[in-house]
């Protein structure tokens, strides 16, 4: 199975990037702004988020450098708190932040002389699809959502997810407890059982995930703001073109399937064999081919 290089785009002669920065909140956010080689005149963007702990060297990086390969100028960043990004706490998965640093993004992406303002796009994968979809039903400043391997859960499914009603409320307690924002635990492992995602692939390999650049941390703090997060509330919101790339293996279909059959949007869905999972859509070569040739169809039509 071949997977792409984190570091390196697939086509490097095509794609040009640097490093950027802009105001969320009060905090200087770091991103890598991707761009075709080749362009002229303002370009259609997009910004490009990933999976829940992650930095923008992952799985946005590698969508990013996709999409920019494909004509867009295309944002991967890091949000409030992560990687090289300001704000305290740290490592806090908080969607209500993640939400407005993505619309910071999109006003910063408008300033750009390189970027055709009226063409401002999202592509979310894994658990910033939430954050995407809510950020692009509510901002004027974006045009179009496209969501990767898409999950999208509310209260009651977390309480599935996550080993009941009285796990969740422990955990929730403890996120509230003080001295919560300073208490972290690994991320990720392959052997340390109290991991929040143990034995998980992609995060725990080293040639996927498990790059120099990657926080590998998750504050206790975080587990209210997660749990309780509604990431099928913006359905009834959203009114603009959405598209869905997943499988029936990824982690959370039924939160794909909840929200297509919630959503007014214009809806657009490319669906993958059984063989696909959840981690093949972050690295895995034809995976991220189909799915970045069908998000850029989908933004540029």
């Amino acid at each position: 199975m071949k997977r792409i290089n984190l570091q390196n785009t697939p086509a490097p002669e095509r794609v040009t990037s640097r490093a950027v920065k802009f105001d969320s909140s009060g905090n200087t956010l770091k991103g890598t702004l991707y761009t075709p080689a080749d362009a002229a005149g303002p370009l259609p963007a997009v910004i490009v988020t990933g999976a829940w702990t992650t930095v923008k060297e992952q799985m946005a990086g590698t969508y990013a450098r996709e999409l920019a390969a494909r004509g867009q100028a295309a944002l991967a960043f890091d949000f409030t708190g992560w990687g090289e990004s300001e704000g305290t706490p740290r490592f806090v998965e908080d969607p209500a932040v993640k939400t407005a640093d993505i619309e910071a993004a999109a006003v910063f992406l408008a300033s750009l002389d390189e970027v055709d303002g009226t063409h401002i796009s999202g592509l979310g994968v894994c658990a910033s699809s939430g954050y995407m979809a809510a950020a692009v039903a509510d901002s004027d400043a974006l045009q179009k959502v496209a969501l990767v391997a898409p999950w999208l859960h509310d209260a009651a499914m977390a309480e599935s997810i996550y080993g009941g009603p009285k796990t969740v409320a422990s955990l929730i307690a403890a996120s509230e407890a003080e001295g919560a924002a300073d208490s972290v635990m690994l991320g990720a492992s392959a052997t340390d059982e109290t991991s929040v995602m143990y034995q998980a692939p992609y995060y725990t390999e080293a040639d996927r995930g498990l790059i120099p650049a990657y926080d590998n941390t998750f504050s206790v703090a975080s587990w209210k703001p997660w749990l309780t997060y509604d990431a099928q509330a913006s359905a009834d919101r959203l009114t603009k073109p959405l598209l869905m790339v997943g499988s029936p293996s990824i982690a959370l279909p039924a939160g794909a399937d909840a929200y297509e059959a919630r959503t007014r949007a214009p809806l657009e869905k490319l669906w993958l064999g059984e063989d696909v999972t959840q981690f093949d859509f972050y690295d895995r070569n034809d995976v991220v081919t189909a799915a970045a040739d069908a998000v850029s169809d989908f933004l540029n039509a």
